[in-house]
């Protein structure tokens, strides 16, 4: 006896998933569109502060990007194959940067590396100055970006066929052979996928900045600092441009890394 599935049950999550998709992209498209309608696009383009932002913006998380990387793979082969004593502490810890209100983790990183902050004191006495700077914005990207990094390496590391590397063993490979020639492959989609989201936070990124860094022009002012900084101004059509921009140059960014991601996983899946 066959049965039919309910119609009305198929249009329900059509109308639901339709509502949810609506609400989730038309106010990225009112905001493109009052930015497109209102002129104020292009003007903002040949802005210099907005300009001065986009590309300070694109250089720290780049930079924040690629620090993620080298200090989060090792912490996520760690947790992902090791027994670590105490690892739900350590994995704690990690997650806390995700549900701290940003505006906390720059207050903390503040109290750390501040002029009279835990660490801070010993860096002035060696005339290196954190806050306030680029560097600022950089660990600030850093610290509330890496877990999204960290997390997903770890569930694509665990997850890695034993059998295959096993397998690579007897062949003769080394540990750093198996590593850069079986692990990392199979797992790259998920780390993929986890350096896309790392750059998006650390884009995105605006309460940890603007308490830990500031907002100075040329020097610390992001993208999402001159969105806030307009708005707060009365300048509406800039605040307006100056999202538009960032929006674009998010999309722009995440559709050319998952074309790359979807065609490892294809290459991958070739493999297999």
């Amino acid at each position: 006896m066959s049965r039919r599935g309910n119609p009305w049950g198929r249009r329900g999550l059509v109308v639901v998933a339709g509502l949810a998709a609506a609400f989730l992209g038309l106010p990225v498209v009112a905001l493109l569109l009052r930015a497109i309608a209102g002129g104020s696009l292009g003007g903002a383009i040949g802005s210099g502060v907005v300009t001065d932002a986009l590309l300070l913006s694109l250089g720290t998380t780049a930079i924040s990007l690629v620090i993620t990387i080298l200090f989060g793979t090792p912490l996520a082969v760690l947790l992902a194959r090791r027994r670590v004593p105490g690892a739900w502490l350590v994995e704690g810890l990690i997650d806390l940067p995700i549900v701290l209100p940003p505006a906390v983790a720059g207050l903390a990183l503040l109290l750390l590396l501040g002029r009279s902050g835990l660490l801070g004191r010993t860096l002035s006495a060696a005339g290196v100055e954190v806050p306030f700077t680029t560097a600022a914005v950089v660990l600030a990207q850093v610290f509330v970006s890496a877990p999204f990094f960290i997390r997903s390496a770890r569930v694509g590391l665990a997850a890695v066929d034993r059998d295959l590397e096993d397998a690579a063993r007897v062949d003769g490979a080394t540990e750093p052979q198996l590593f850069r020639a079986v692990t990392l492959p199979l797992a790259a989609p998920a780390m993929a996928a986890g350096m896309v989201m790392c750059w998006a936070r650390a884009l995105g990124e605006f309460g940890a900045t603007i308490m830990f860094a500031g907002s100075i022009a040329g020097r610390t002012q992001t993208l999402p600092l001159v969105v806030y900084g307009e708005f707060q101004s009365g300048n509406l059509d800039s605040a307006i441009a100056a999202g538009a921009i960032l929006v674009l140059a998010a999309f722009a960014v995440l559709v050319a890394v998952r074309i790359l991601h979807w065609g490892r996983a294809l290459d991958l899946r070739s493999v297999a």
